[in-house]
């Protein structure tokens, strides 16, 4: 019998409405107890003092990129990097090559997390056909194969037809359509947000009515179909609008929102280059405030990564050739925590639940919580830890972020899968 008691730390649950001081009793690897003292022989003691306890983190927004990039990353130094971030759960999208467009590729992101993940995996399969937006996927097949939600991120469904068609699938199956939204006729050749600094370095820029162009559509849609619709990477002030409104209208809408757009304004650009080429891209101030307003309200329900390694020489290529996005596993718990949680913008239940349960219901997976019985899945925080990033100690294959040298305050210390410390 395999024991692990972690003492005296301050326990969250969200899902339980648990904020307590008190053990945690971790009996193979499943939640025993919870007690405000517990008496046990354990195999490993952890002292948890001055730390929270949350249930194991879920990312669900990564990109792994394997089968076919694995030279930007791989499902065994992807996972590695999130597990180092205080994530257990990562849901990994379907831009891969093969596209994960069919059950054997499902089957072998399956095959392959359970081989050499350091975190769950959850496939997320494409919504149309090697992401052409031509034709919808066997959706059915792909959900048999494992997959939990359907996405072709990086690119938007630009027919709506497709786009109700997969909705209405999504009401029948009940599962997430995850959704990229970029209107492409609009920002052809964009870089980075279309504003003061992009006019400055003479940069193409992506309009904030590409992406609240396609939130409004797929909204409308998702009420016509009664579909799940999930919009990914928020990024605007009109978007958080957009899905406020359909929210109230009753609409079956989630969205999530990434530490870039609530740390960084499009400015970054001028000091970090393609390291601040983000997809959607990062906006102005007033959007930034917007996001975690979205945040604070509960229309924006999810916090997850994007992480999107690239290879050093591919970033290197300046502005216009450079691949957007950023890795992202490491940094996001000190940001949200130095950024959210320590100015008061969020409550640490709050934060939690954004990266615990919310995403855990919006994926329909059995994680998210310390429910007695539960998967062991647990992450210890310090939160006034204070460190450097130092992107040269990361697991993950790629350097590319914005964050590196950022002293920021809350950092996760232990992560713990299946009761076993990763």
């Amino acid at each position: 019998m395999r024991q692990m008691l972690i003492r005296n730390g301050r326990i969250i649950d969200p899902a339980n409405q648990i904020d307590t001081t008190g053990d945690l009793l971790i009996r193979d690897g499943k939640i025993d107890r919870i007690d405000d003292h517990i008496e046990t022989e354990a195999s490993q003691t952890v002292d948890a003092a001055g730390l929270i306890v949350t249930p194991g983190l879920i990312d669900m927004h990564v990109h792994l990129r394997e089968p076919g990039f694995e030279h930007k990353e791989t499902i065994a130094s992807g996972t590695c990097a999130a597990a180092a971030g205080g994530f257990t759960s990562v849901a990994c999208m379907a831009n891969t090559n093969p596209v994960a467009d069919s059950p054997s590729v499902i089957e072998l992101i399956w095959s392959q997390a359970r081989k050499e993940g350091a975190t769950n995996v959850y496939p997320i399969g494409s919504i149309t056909e090697n992401l052409d937006g031509e034709a919808l996927t066997d959706i059915p097949a792909l959900l048999a194969a494992g997959a939990v939600g359907l996405s072709d991120d990086g690119k938007t469904v630009m027919d709506a037809g497709l786009m109700r068609d997969a909705l209405a699938l999504s009401a029948k199956h009940t599962f997430p359509v995850m959704v990229h939204c970029q209107e492409h006729n609009l920002d052809v050749g964009a870089v980075m947000n279309l504003g003061e600094t992009s006019r400055r370095l003479n940069l193409p820029g992506s309009p904030n009515a590409a992406e609240d162009i396609i939130v409004a559509r797929d909204i409308m849609l998702a009420e016509l179909t009664g579909g799940h619709l999930h919009v990914l990477h928020v990024s605007t002030a009109g978007a958080v609008d957009l899905v406020r409104w359909g929210k109230r209208r009753g609409v079956n809408v989630t969205a999530e929102a990434m530490p870039h757009h609530f740390a960084l304004t499009d400015t970054a650009v001028e000091t970090h280059g393609t390291d601040a080429k983000m997809h959607p891209p990062l906006r102005t101030q007033a959007d930034v405030d917007a996001v975690i307003e979205g945040l604070k309200d509960g229309t924006l329900d999810a916090i997850a990564t994007d992480h999107a390694p690239h290879a050093p020489f591919e970033k290197a290529q300046g502005m216009l050739e450079a691949p957007p996005g950023i890795i992202g596993s490491e940094t996001c718990v000190p940001l949200v925590f130095d950024r959210l949680i320590h100015t008061g913008q969020l409550t640490l239940s709050d934060a939690i639940a954004k990266m615990t349960y919310v995403p855990a219901k919006v994926l329909h997976i059995d994680r998210g919580t310390l429910s007695i019985g539960a998967v062991a899945d647990v992450t210890l925080i310090d939160p006034e830890k204070v460190a450097t990033v130092d992107v040269t100690q990361s697991p993950s294959k790629s350097r590319n972020t914005p964050f590196d040298g950022w002293k920021l305050k809350g950092w996760p210390l232990m992560t713990i899968r299946d009761g076993v410390v990763t």
